[in-house]
């Protein structure tokens, strides 16, 4: 099992919107970079941890955790010419872009600041907090991903 990180816009979608979804499961569509696109595509698994980062907000963090109940199919935003996410270059015989379902499994009580994970000794590896590093979906070492879990289900957030 592997853990990632899946960054997302709350006023888009963010982790309230999964929770009220039908089984709290939503397929995760709209990533439109190809490295992105190849962990999602190549290397998430049914099983796997998600962190749901939420970024372009006020509470920009960790807002959650989620798993992954769906492996990798062709995200069907790619073929509608009404989304936003429709690309033209694609078709159902070659798709471009891939997603994946994820579960939600828990809201944390506050959102883990990125401010607080950028001083957070046992994150340093996190591509999060390195410099240049702005892709949507990110791989966790497991380390890193229970240093992340332990301080978010803190009281002390900050």
């Amino acid at each position: 099992m592997a853990h990632w990180l899946f960054k997302t816009e709350p006023d888009a979608f963010g982790i309230d919107d999964l929770v009220s979804r039908p089984e709290q499961s939503e397929f995760w569509d709209g990533v439109r970079n190809y490295q992105a696109r190849n962990f999602l595509r190549d290397e998430v698994a049914v099983g796997d941890d998600v962190l749901l980062y939420h970024s372009s907000c006020k509470n920009v963090g960790i807002a959650g955790l989620a798993t992954v109940v769906a492996s990798a199919s062709a995200d069907p935003t790619q073929f509608d010419p009404e989304s936003k996410y429709f690309d033209p270059k694609s078709s159902p015989d070659l798709p471009r872009w891939f997603g994946v379902k994820i579960r939600h499994v828990e809201t944390f009580p506050e959102v883990l600041s990125l401010k607080r994970i950028k001083t957070m000794p046992g994150v340093v590896n996190l591509p999060l907090v390195k410099k240049g590093h702005r892709l949507s979906i990110m791989p966790v070492g497991d380390d890193e991903f229970d240093v992340l879990v332990a301080a978010a289900r803190a009281s002390d957030v900050d």
